[in-house]
């Protein structure tokens, strides 16, 4: 996967250092593939550092007053290996392939190859005494620089509205995960919006059933074989002989077992399990919604 973003920073100090990463991790949150200080080969050759800046989409110095004195003057510094080469390859990148974060950097000083190329600049410096401190804008106008996007929020959308939007895309996703319609113990209770998903798994290796359900009344469902199990039975004797469930298997592709009942299902291993219909939920449509669902207990016979 490509780099979206490379930092450039001095090692000021720890908290400068910190502050540093905990901005890069905002981006990486945000979606952003970030190359920082912990991968970087300073070697003077074509394979080392410079590969690393040619090959990412874009370039962010965080400029403090040090990070100005290292690069000026301390060529054989981090800093000023990284700004040879970055100065090295910058006519011939895009002009916003690199932008200057200003921090504690309150006259907005620039690395002397920087002077005459006025890359765009974010102002993180802060006034403790006023009160002012980065914040979400600086952060946003960032991302807006990453995306290529015009500084006139005219038409932009907040942050706050696309990262809800992808809260409802991710919890859409998770709905349709096979894995919250499973249960790979041997026996247990499940309840079951068969509404949400082709079926319900239970058990696991040659121990799995898989069992699909639809309404049908206010006190029985649809039980199916859509192709997961080998047959299907009603078992209507009231008394229940785990020895005998198995001949009341039908070659059928439904059954439709009431609230109480009992169902036998053979899976093509030739194992059975048995479930009971505890409870059935129509859907309730109104302020208080409920979806409609069928609860049920099973257990799957190993010993049979």
């Amino acid at each position: 996967m490509s780099t979206d973003l490379f930092i450039s920073y001095a090692w000021t100090s720890d908290t400068h250092r910190e502050w540093v990463r905990l901005l890069a991790s905002q981006l990486h949150l945000m979606g952003y593939s970030i190359k920082i200080d912990e991968a970087v080969d300073y070697g003077s050759s074509l394979s080392g550092f410079m590969r690393e800046v040619t090959e990412v989409s874009h370039v962010l110095l965080v400029v403090d007053d040090n990070y100005v004195h290292r690069a000026n003057n301390l060529p054989n510094s981090g800093v000023g290996i990284e700004n040879k080469w970055i100065s090295g390859v910058f006519d011939s990148k895009p002009a916003t392939w690199l932008s200057v974060l200003f921090v504690r950097n309150a006259e907005f000083k620039l690395p002397h190859w920087l002077n005459e190329q006025a890359p765009k600049g974010f102002d993180f410096n802060s006034n403790p005494s006023n009160g002012e401190f980065p914040g979400s804008s600086q952060v946003d106008a960032i991302w807006r620089w990453i995306e290529g996007l015009p500084a006139d929020k005219k038409h932009a959308v907040p942050l706050s509205t696309v990262h809800k939007r992808a809260a409802r895309l991710e919890r859409a996703d998770a709905l349709k995960d096979p894995g919250n319609y499973t249960n790979p113990a041997l026996k247990g209770r499940v309840t079951f919006r068969y509404r949400e998903h082709p079926n319900y798994t239970v058990g696991n290796s040659e121990y799995l059933f898989k069992v699909s359900f639809s309404g049908c009344s206010p006190n029985s469902v649809y039980v199916y074989n859509n192709g997961g199990l080998k047959a299907i039975g009603l078992i209507t004797s009231s008394s229940l002989n785990l020895s005998n469930v198995d001949s009341f298997l039908t070659p059928g592709r439904s059954i439709n077992p009431s609230i109480g009942q009992r169902a036998v299902l053979l899976n093509r291993e030739g194992l059975l399990c048995v479930i009971k219909i505890e409870e059935i939920q129509r859907e309730v449509n109104t302020e208080d919604y409920i979806p409609e669902h069928v609860t049920f207990t099973y257990e799957i016979l190993v010993n049979d």
